[in-house]
Order: C-alpha cells, then sequence, then structure tokens
C-alpha cells in the first residue's frame, strides 16, 4: 500500500516541485545560456502561481477550494506545455510569437533595426533535452502527474 501524504505535506510538495521547476528554468536560461521561447516562459507562470497556492493551501489545509484551484493551475500547464510539445512535434502550428520570421518588413530602416535586436527562439525548436525528452514534455508528464495526486488528495484526504 502507497503512504499519500496529508494535504499540509501535499502543499509541502507542490511547493518543492514548483520551487525546483522555476530554478531549473532559470538557472537553463541564465547559466547554461539557452534562451527560452515564447511558450517556455508563459509554461512558467502556472508555477509561480502555485508557490503561492501552496503557501495559501499549507496555513488552510481544510479548504477544498484552493486544491481545486491547483487542480486548475497544473490544467493550465497541462495545456500549455501539451500544446508546446505538439508544436515541437509538428501536431499544432506555431503562434505568432513564436515564429521569428520578419518578411513582411518593407522599409530598409526597419529591416536593419529588426536584424539589431535579437531574434525571438523558434517554439518549434526544442533547444534543451534531458535524456533526449523537451523539457515541455517533461513539464506536461509532471503536471499531469500533480493533477492525478490533486485528484486524489482531493477525493480521499479528510484533512
Amino acid at each position: 500500500m502507497i503512504i499519500f501524504p496529508n494535504r499540509k505535506n501535499f502543499y509541502k510538495i507542490i511547493f518543492v516541485i514548483s520551487l525546483i521547476s522555476i530554478i531549473s528554468a532559470l538557472y537553463i536560461e541564465y547559466i547554461l545560456q539557452y534562451q527560452p521561447c515564447e511558450l517556455c516562459i508563459y509554461q512558467r507562470l502556472p508555477y509561480l502561481a502555485a508557490i503561492f497556492v501552496s503557501f495559501i493551501g499549507f496555513n488552510y489545509s481544510n479548504n477544498h477550494q484552493i486544491l481545486i484551484v491547483t487542480i486548475m493551475i497544473f490544467a493550465l500547464s497541462a495545456i500549455l506545455s501539451g500544446y508546446h510539445f505538439g508544436i515541437e512535434n509538428s501536431i499544432f502550428d506555431e503562434l505568432s510569437a513564436c515564429t521569428n520570421g520578419s518578411s513582411d518588413i518593407l522599409n530598409k530602416s526597419k529591416l536593419l533595426e529588426s536584424l539589431n535586436k535579437s531574434m525571438p527562439v523558434n517554439c518549434k525548436d526544442a533547444t534543451f533535452n534531458i535524456l533526449g525528452i523537451s523539457l515541455a514534455a517533461i513539464n506536461t508528464i509532471l503536471s499531469i502527474l500533480i493533477i492525478i495526486f490533486s485528484i486524489r488528495t482531493l477525493v480521499y484526504e479528510k484533512n
């Protein structure tokens, strides 16, 4: 029989997972010098929200609504990362923010200005992998696992 944590410990685990995820993303960006795409940056937002919600959940662990908010946060995370994973594997089309095309520039000065700016990273390119798995795929799996354990905690835990 697997022993699951009570709600207070559950929120501690959510806090640690979210903090490690944010720190890892910042480490990969600023120390290892891998530039993230727009969707990579958007995928950090649910983890930031989860850090704050885990504080509230730890202090008000009997409140079911906080656990429901946690499920919604990681559902959003799973949708974002799943969409990003789909873009990386050519299942979905890219957002306009993800492409680095500047083909609509007709003015020479605007073209020179756009060349001087750093081009955004294309969302289709997985620039950083762990054991051949993109960070978007890892985020999708992690978010789904957190949703499953959150639902399990909501249904079976009394305190």
